[in-house]
């Protein structure tokens, strides 16, 4: 079974984030990713991660004004300066973490602007920070977001993130692949993993409906853990969900798949 990630912007909310590393290595988990690190001083993170034995796996480039709905800046043309600055802000993150992967996201498309300079933006945005990111040791991940669950997300499939990625030519610039996003916005999931697993360094999880731990919808898990092994994937998978009740009661998923 693929390597499993606790994602502590969305697991262990019962306590402090700081608290959550202690409480994700007492239930086996062996690396953690979440959604940004900026708020708190990367020396306290690092202790953190070192107290638990905890392998630091993703965290996002800063995106902007999350309180205020802001879902990243980078097909924002008004905000290139922005973008670059949050990229040297991640490296310098991710260096004290051992953080080896970076994610970026695309954001919502700003009203006024053609879909044409939006995607020019968020093509040259990622030419930027693919490659400073690549002077650093640091790969670049860009995830497609379901349009539901955020309305106007600019990267919002498969098709779309391999075409941006062909436009950004880079060998430094991979796919996250987050399989409740893409249940929603293709299905088809298994086919489409095994044929793009070349460019998919990192995937996250979640069942549909209701983005909870997996067995709660439709998603088939067992199936889908056993055939992303077959396929040879060496990365980790982010347990990206919210959980039912509580994160402690709704863990029962990992020991049914053998994994904890």
């Amino acid at each position: 079974m693929p390597r499993l990630a606790a994602n502590l912007s969305m697991l262990f909310t019962e306590v402090d984030f700081l608290d959550r590393f202690a409480a994700a290595a007492q239930a086996g988990f062996k690396g953690v990713e979440y959604l940004f690190p900026y708020d708190f001083d990367a020396e306290q993170i690092k202790q953190k991660l070192a107290d638990n034995g905890l392998e630091q796996v993703l965290f996002n480039l800063p995106a902007g004004d999350w309180a205020a709905g802001e879902r990243g800046i980078a097909c924002h043309p008004d905000r290139v300066e922005e973008f670059q600055a949050g990229v040297d802000q991640a490296i310098a993150y991710a260096q004290v973490l051992g953080n080896r992967q970076i994610n970026c996201l695309a954001g919502i498309q700003p009203e006024g602007v053609t879909a044409e300079a939006v995607e020019a933006t968020f093509v040259a945005n990622l030419k930027f920070a693919a490659e400073k990111l690549k002077q650093a040791g640091i790969k670049l991940v860009v995830e497609a977001i379901n349009t539901r669950d955020i309305p106007g997300f600019f990267l919002n499939n498969t098709k779309q993130a391999l075409a941006i990625r062909d436009a950004v030519g880079s060998d430094n610039l991979y796919l996250q692949y987050d399989i409740y996003h893409m249940q929603i916005m293709e299905g088809d999931l298994a086919p489409t993993i095994q044929a793009n697993l070349q460019a998919i360094n990192h995937i996250q999880l979640a069942d549909n409906p209701g983005r909870h731990e997996p067995g709660t919808g439709e998603i088939n898990y067992r199936f889908l853990f056993d055939f992303i092994d077959q396929q040879g994937y060496q990365g980790w998978i982010g347990c990206e969900y919210k959980p039912s009740t509580t994160t402690e009661a709704g863990l029962g998923w990992l020991k049914t798949h053998n994994q904890i």
